[in-house]
This record gives structure tokens, sequence and C-alpha cells, in this order.
């Protein structure tokens, strides 16, 4: 196995998160699977048990939702594969956080952008010293519409800066689309 980053990007319900676990899969059975979401209401809670049913009972899980660099780095033990699901909620958690997180009416976006980028820069960093390969699951929010609202339009330009600083440090792209894997990295 050689060390890589895949980096999977897509719409809501394109299938990154089944084609992320398929690939780390194929890798090595040895996986660290970093799930970033909370469950902070009804929907999310089905939504994740939906997602740890459909990962294989040998998989280790980490619930980090921030400073996952720092988690991984502490749990990551023999994993040979660490799969990131996934970078569109670390930036919403990073936003709107209860430790340090913005409201929506008082966000300070130059404050936003630093803690996006230094969670993400930290992230690349602990994966250029790990000889795991990093899987990582990202949505891709800024083929629609502007959005109406500040907060909104900061949380989809910090994204779409996450999504570049990875994509950049990517060994492997993949953009989904209605279930189908387009490669667009190397």
């Amino acid at each position: 196995m050689s060390k890589k980053c895949v980096f999977i990007s897509g719409g809501a319900r394109s299938g990154k998160s089944q084609f992320a676990q398929e690939l780390a899969g194929s890798i090595s059975d040895k996986v660290l699977f970093v799930a970033t979401a909370e469950a902070l209401d009804v929907d999310m809670k089905v939504r994740i048990a939906n997602h740890q049913n459909q990962r294989p009972k040998s998989w280790q899980t980490l619930e980090a939702s921030t400073n996952i660099a720092d988690k991984i780095r502490e749990h990551i033990g023999d994993a040979e594969v660490v799969l990131i699901d996934c970078l569109t909620l670390l930036v919403s958690n990073i936003l709107l956080g209860e430790e340090r997180g913005f409201s929506e009416k008082e966000i300070d976006a130059g404050e936003a952008e630093n803690r996006v980028l230094m969670e993400i820069r930290a992230v690349i960093s602990f994966m250029q010293e790990s000889p795991a390969t990093f899987i990582i699951v990202s949505n891709e929010v800024g083929l629609g519409i502007v959005p109406e609202n500040r907060f909104a339009r900061i949380y989809r330009d910090l994204l779409g800066r996450a999504n570049q600083l990875v994509a950049c440090h990517a060994d492997e792209f993949f953009f989904m689309m209605s279930g189908i894997p387009m490669k667009v990295k190397p």
C-alpha cells in the first residue's frame, strides 16, 4: 500500500460517502473513520445511524467535530486508512460550535477564515507526516445560487477555500455525480 490522499467532492446525496467507504475498504481493513457530524436533531441522528450501519464493524470510529488533526493523531493506532467524512460539517462546526462559534448576526469573516484554514492546514500537515492513506469527503456547495444572507455566503466561501486547499494537496480527486465517480486528478 502506498500512502496517498484521495479527495472526494460532489453534491448532496451524490454517493460520496459510499464511494469513499468502498475505496477505503479496497485499500485496507484497518480503517479509522473520522465522523464530523453532530447529532443535534432527530434527522441527523437518523442519518448518523444509517451511516454507522453501512460501515464495516471492524473499522474504528472517531467522532470529532473540530480539532480533528490532534484527535486523529491520538487515535490512529495501526490504521492504514483515515477516512474523514466530511469537511462540510467540519467547517460548519467551526463556525457554529459551542466552544468558539459565531452567531449568524455577528460573524467576523476574517477570524472565521483563520479558524477554518488553521484546521485544514493542521489536517494536511498531519496527513503529510502520517504513513496512512487519507480519504477526505466534502460537498461542493459553490455550484448553486449566491446565498441571500451573509452568514451563508461566508460559509460557502470558506468551504470552497477548504476544498481548494485539500484538492491542491490530494494525489487523486473524484467528483461524484448521481453515484458516478468522475476522476478529476491526476
